[in-house]
């Protein structure tokens, strides 16, 4: 995939360069407004499921696993992973995520993902 896809915390400032803004989490961020986070698409059934999430609780020494199993949902997902592609249009695309961990998490992981498509 060529599109240029960033990641960035929902709870930071919305920028003109973000370009689309899709929420990549499954649960709502805690204490943000909608109209505060400016989320363009919010792709809930795209992000990792409740046991994964819980499972791997950004711990970094399951960071390789998580992914090798987020991939593997997203395999399962085809339907949601071509809706998600089509919500994303054409031009710039920002993942957005509400976890502090801001290296690895399930959006990083998600853009990883699709550049490997």
């Amino acid at each position: 995939m060529k599109q240029r896809i960033a990641v960035k915390r929902v709870y930071d400032e919305p920028a003109a360069s973000d370009g689309r803004r899709i929420l990549v989490d499954r649960l709502w961020p805690r204490g943000l407004a909608k109209e505060k986070a400016k989320v363009d698409h919010w792709a809930k059934d795209i992000s990792p499921s409740n046991e994964l999430r819980k499972w791997y609780g950004h711990d970094p020494a399951k960071w390789d696993e998580f992914r090798k199993r987020y991939f593997a949902e997203l395999d399962r997902n085809a339907a949601g992973v071509e809706a998600l592609i089509a919500a994303m249009g054409k031009g710039p695309v920002t993942f957005l995520y509400g976890t502090a961990e801001r290296l690895i998490n399930n959006a990083e992981a998600l853009r990883l993902y699709l550049e490997k498509r």
